[in-house]
């Protein structure tokens, strides 16, 4: 398996003109095409697993770094996720795909979910792994802004001695870029703590194909709040992960390639892209 890293830059047209962005992304594999979107933690809590797929599957699997995170630049205006989600149908234009599987991890999710809503006809299917997004009363998202690392990792596996994160023993780029995707992070989760109160009404809007996949382990979105999610989509299946946590991509990525590659086979043509 090859793997190739480049930066595009892409054009998006807003209410105050166009506007241009620089877009760091990752390309593994060959196949059927597969978008794969991070979560706060940043790139790398994906990047195994976009391997992992490629080198499993013939699947062409495009990994981008979302503006701010992993030491990338954020323009000024790209501020929320309705946004980012405009920046990728945007790619998936530039880059020539049809037939795509967006897979979407925690605000990775939220992002897959707002694309959705774009309607893009070069989108498949789309697969919500423990996205957050939707405003569920009694069952809010963890405050990744409150809690330490420690805390938050104890609430995000199944298996939290194995997979325990234990910042002291990052490096300083690592305690680095651990800071700035966090900023990122708070700026595109807006003021409402990782939702956004209009968005479980909006999904009704969707028509593509969804796939609402949940670690039945997870504390920062918990079951509740990943069967409302599916409830809330036209058509959507749910499908619970056992023994797993909030990135099951990480945790158990045996188990979550089967029900991404079972999802897009059923919604996505095998056929040459761009």
């Amino acid at each position: 398996m090859t793997s190739t890293a480049r930066t595009l830059t892409l054009t998006l047209t807003l209410d105050s003109g166009d506007v241009d962005v620089n877009l760091g992304i990752d390309e593994r594999g060959e196949g059927r095409p597969f978008l794969l979107l991070h979560g706060g933690g940043g790139p790398q809590t994906v990047a195994a697993f976009a391997g992992f797929l490629a080198d499993q599957r013939p699947a062409r699997v495009i990994t981008p770094v979302h503006p701010g995170f992993g030491g990338t630049a954020r323009p000024d205006w790209l501020t929320d996720v309705p946004t980012l989600a405009r920046v990728y149908v945007r790619l998936l234009d530039e880059l020539g795909l049809s037939e795509v599987t967006v897979v979407g991890n925690s605000i990775g999710g939220w992002i897959a979910a707002e694309m959705a809503l774009l309607g893009s006809d070069r989108i498949s299917g789309v697969v919500l792994v423990n996205a957050a997004g939707i405003h569920v009363p009694g069952h809010p998202v963890a405050d990744p802004f409150t809690l330490t690392p420690a805390e938050l990792s104890a609430l995000s596996f199944h298996d939290v001695e194995k997979f325990r994160i234990d910042p002291s023993a990052f490096s300083d780029e690592q305690r680095a870029a651990a800071v700035a995707n966090r900023a990122a992070l708070q700026v595109y989760s807006g003021p409402h703590a990782m939702a956004d109160p209009t968005l479980r009404e909006r999904l009704a809007k969707i028509t593509h194909p969804v796939l609402v996949a949940w670690g039945e382990s997870d504390q920062v979105t918990d079951t509740t709040y990943g069967l409302a999610y599916a409830d809330a989509i036209p058509g959507a299946r749910f499908e619970l992960l056992l023994r797993t946590g909030h990135m099951p991509q990480i945790e158990t990525p045996e188990q979550l390639l089967t029900a991404v590659w079972d999802f897009a086979g059923t919604h996505a043509a095998d056929r040459p892209n761009g």
